[in-house]
């Protein structure tokens, strides 16, 4: 399987060179050449099968030959070995309708930790055959932080330097980033926002003599692993409800878009999906986008989901390459009026093809804490603010 940036000018990579880079060197960010084929027959051999199998069957195509079976399923197998549920992401039923997916069961109990666990091992797979030694950087909402440290602490050829939001971030999670005590772990509080901080990750990125002398590389989702590892949840999910002979809607939580973008790269592989539904607090750049058209920068505001609270989305890029018949120059001439004006719209037909496929709707902080309130009453469950 072989990686093209967005952008258009960047080198086209293999796998392990996409994992190891990141971020293009043009800017953009990396995806497949082309969506391999989850066919009907897959999808349905795969119900009742362990989520390690599921796991395997969905990313092999991804990473094609430049890992084998074994290495790539032992890989696997250690990466969710330490997750506390056997099912690994148990679906609980709220109603007759509606289901729960549970990606809490993880080491730092966020869902980041099914993509990050896998990351960490992929590095050291990679750099263990390659003999080099690698310095992560990578900002964070919350999530990613403690998860990325987790995934990467006392690995022998890997430094890792978080950034993250100061006083922006849950305690817990500030916690479990800054009480790590391995001398690979690094963790620097901005004063600023998580766009300030992910403005800072993409300057070092951008920065050739820099990123090549340190040898950068990242765990945000950015990096093409985390979309990959979580596109498997989806399909576990779709097909235990009886996908492909089933479509199935999921409503996701969105702040940089990598989460649901694993999803629209599920249904670009032929898992049968009736909607996505994306869920923004206060911080509603992408729930505007879809009501208006004009995707339109505002300031961050604080709110009960901090994780979320993002404006710059930055894997909505990789979904406007796609929807834009994957044109790198569109992509960079685009991007570059977004960042000097704060605006920018879609192509009418790009536009049409989103609407067809995505909803987006926000909840402010009375409103989370209504639909906490009421998920508890009709339902017995008690949700997280960012559910």
């Amino acid at each position: 399987m072989r990686y093209v940036s967005t952008r258009g000018s960047a080198p086209i990579l293999e796998f392990e060179d996409a994992v190891l880079a990141g971020l293009a060197r043009d800017g953009g960010l990396y995806v497949p050449e082309d969506w391999p084929v989850l066919s009907a027959d897959l999808l349905r051999g795969l119900r009742g099968k362990p989520y390690t199998e599921v796991a395997y069957q969905v990313m092999a195509p991804f990473v094609g030959d430049a890992i084998s079976e074994s290495d790539l399923r032992a890989m696997i197998v250690e990466s969710y070995a330490g997750f506390d549920h056997p099912a690994v992401a148990p679906l609980r039923q709220l109603d007759a309708n509606r289901w729960l997916l549970e990606l809490f069961h993880g080491p730092t109990l966020a869902f980041k930790d099914f993509a990050l666990q896998l990351l960490g091992r992929l590095f050291d797979h990679i750099l263990a055959k390659r003999g080099e030694r690698v310095t992560i950087v990578g900002a964070t909402s919350g999530d990613t932080g403690s998860a990325a440290i987790e995934a990467c602490r006392d690995r022998d050829a890997i430094d890792i330097f978080i950034l993250h939001p100061e006083g922006r971030v849950s305690d817990i999670q500030r916690r479990q980033m800054t009480t790590v005590e391995s001398a690979n772990v690094h963790n620097i509080a901005i004063n600023g926002t998580f766009d300030d901080c992910q403005d800072l990750v993409k300057a070092m990125f951008g920065d050739e003599a820099f990123r090549d002398n340190l040898h950068l590389s990242a765990v945000n989702s950015i990096n093409w692993a985390r979309i990959m590892a979580q596109v498997v949840y989806y399909v576990s999910a779709a097909v235990a409800l009886g996908a492909p002979d089933r479509r199935i809607a999921f409503s996701v939580p969105t702040g940089n878009f990598g989460d649901v973008f694993a999803g629209y790269v599920a249904a670009k592989c032929g898992l049968p999906v009736e909607q996505f539904i994306i869920a923004t607090n206060a911080n509603d750049i992408l729930t505007r986008f879809f009501e208006t058209g004009e995707m339109s920068m505002s300031p961050v505001v604080p709110t009960l989901a901090p994780a979320m609270d993002i404006q710059v989305s930055s894997n909505f890029e990789r979904l406007m390459f796609d929807l834009c018949g994957r044109d790198g120059r569109v992509m960079t001439q685009s991007m570059a009026a977004f960042r000097d004006s704060g605006t920018m719209r879609l192509p009418d037909e790009a536009m049409a093809a989103a609407r067809s496929l995505f909803d987006a709707s926000r909840l402010d902080d009375g409103g989370i804490k209504a639909a906490i309130k009421r998920v508890r009453e009709e339902t017995g469950s008690l949700i997280d603010p960012h559910t």
